[in-house]
């Protein structure tokens, strides 16, 4: 059976890891919106080419435009098959009516872990910048803050700051979080707790969605 999932969540409540999981036990491909605007880039699709030239001017692509995007990724045959697991998307409100039109959503996932608590978790993360490992202020590469993967430094990204984090974080607050109330208002919301283990968070999210799917 094909499961069509959004997953919500603030960064740093472990969005990433989740989504793969679910991908992997659902069978349904793990779509974010990066991926979906780097794709319609690379094939060049009409689409693809309005949202490069937002992009290369270094602005926001249009809700419009975005839409698109996303419409020409779901109508793809592994998303006919098998469904999607769309991670970053709808952020607004506009946006989750308007995915509406062209497509079903089965279930809303919101991994819930306090404000407090993702801004510790993002604040002390570091990012190896050559291969992109992540490590932590807790958990250091073994010398030197020298990846122990590829040898390349260790950072903080410019916008893992607390300052950064606090206005993503407001950002989400005041955008996303209307459009989770929406898919809740709908009857499509799950509430998970994100605190514990990768593995405890997934048997949480497994049982939800499950029990979601079954009524």
């Amino acid at each position: 059976m094909a499961v069509r999932l959004l997953i919500f969540g603030r960064q740093g409540a472990g969005k990433g890891t989740q989504s793969t999981r679910l991908s992997e036990r659902y069978g349904a491909p793990h779509i974010s919106t990066g991926d979906m605007l780097r794709a319609a880039v690379a094939n060049a699709t009409p689409i693809g080419l309005e949202a490069k030239s937002y992009m290369d001017a270094g602005q926001l692509v249009p809700d419009e435009v975005m839409l698109g995007v996303v419409e020409e990724r779901l109508a793809e045959p592994d998303v006919v098959e098998h469904g999607f697991l769309l991670d970053g998307f709808p952020r607004t409100v506009v946006q989750a009516e308007a995915l509406g039109r062209f497509a079903t959503v089965d279930v809303a996932v919101d991994i819930v872990v306090p404000e407090e608590v993702v801004l510790e978790r993002i604040s002390s993360r570091r990012v190896c910048g050559s291969c992109g490992r992540i490590y932590s202020v807790q958990a250091p590469p073994e010398r030197d803050w020298t990846c122990d993967t590829c040898g390349g430094e260790v950072v903080q990204r410019a916008d893992d700051t607390p300052e950064a984090v606090a206005k993503r974080l407001a950002a989400y607050a005041s955008e996303t979080q209307p459009t989770i109330d929406w898919y809740a208002d709908a009857g499509l919301l799950v509430k998970v707790d994100g605190l514990g283990t990768p593995d405890e968070v997934s048997e949480r999210l497994t049982a939800a969605i499950d029990a979601h799917l079954a009524r």
